[in-house]
């Protein structure tokens, strides 16, 4: 079975460029392919009172095949022990990266592409595809330079099924990037209006810190050379690992914690660092199969 490449969302943007230099270094150190993958829209514009629809020429598309393809030349030429391709994909660009993630070992988008307005923080196409990929999103943001991997990666567990599948990525992703593992448990305190009588923050403390060793025993055992803290505290979630993404190279999240909602794909904490993290994020709501497996 061939082996799953990382897909990269590119259209030529700066946001884009700077998640092609993570995917290549990413592939570089585990020895993956390389996909750039363009997705051309054709927008069209037609009311009640005016039905036709303008395309763009055939020359937007040729032009955009052509951009992507040189990207990928260029990727080979300073990374000449990867497999880099490119292509361009008709349709949607958060339904044709989703597609590709159902064959991807991951997907790498910037924070914002060429469709992106100024005042946000993330398109809608990151949070898209962070929501609904089958395999892990990382959001390239914050700091990236080669200072970055002296600092640990960062994973946000909460008891859920979804912090245990990021947990599992983390500890992966700590084997072949220093191998320190940053490990943030939070609960929310009450207000103090409403604090009772018997509120031990410290019991509390004791008892979610017990609940994450035992998840991490499985991660310990099988990648005893990552180094483990583990940080248990009052706060919120979300504001405490954007905190806490100023001093790591990668935070890992699962796409949906305790708090979200049934109905809903991607959880307030993800959304919360996808917009302001520090650094790169990596949403995990699916993890492909192991190659044997496939």
């Amino acid at each position: 079975m061939a082996t799953r490449p990382i897909v990269v969302g590119y259209d030529g943007s700066e946001p884009a460029e700077a998640a092609l230099a993570w995917a290549l270094d990413e592939a570089d150190r585990n020895r993956l392919p390389v996909r750039l993958v363009y997705a051309f829209e054709w927008f069209g514009m037609a009311t009640p009172m005016a039905p036709s629809v303008a395309w763009p020429d055939a020359e937007t598309r040729r032009q955009a095949e052509a951009m992507v393809v040189d990207a990928a030349r260029q990727a080979r030429d300073t990374h000449p022990d990867l497999d880099v391709t490119g292509v361009l994909v008709d349709g949607p660009s958060a339904a044709v990266l989703t597609d590709q993630s159902r064959t991807a070992a991951l997907v790498v988008l910037g924070n914002r592409g060429h469709g992106g307005f100024a005042n946000l923080l993330l398109g809608s196409t990151g949070v898209a595809v962070s929501a609904h990929a089958r395999c892990p999103v990382v959001v390239v943001r914050g700091e990236t330079g080669p200072a970055i991997f002296r600092k640990p990666v960062l994973v946000g567990v909460d008891g859920s099924p979804g912090s245990a599948l990021a947990l599992r990525y983390a500890f992966h992703q700590a084997t072949v990037r220093g191998g320190r593992l940053r490990v943030i448990r939070t609960w929310t305190p009450p207000p103090p209006e409403w604090t009772p009588a018997t509120y031990d923050p410290d019991s509390i403390a004791a008892a979610k810190r017990a609940e994450v060793e035992e998840m991490l025993a499985e991660g310990r055992q099988a990648f005893p050379e990552v180094e483990v803290t583990v940080d248990v505290f009052a706060d919120r979630p979300g504001r405490a690992l954007v905190e806490a993404s100023r001093d790591a190279q990668l935070v890992v999240v699962g796409s949906r914690g305790r708090g979200g909602f049934r109905g809903l794909l991607l959880g307030s904490v993800s959304q919360q660092l996808l917009h302001h993290s520090a650094c790169p994020v990596a949403v995990v709501r699916d993890l492909p199969p192991e190659p044997d497996a496939e």
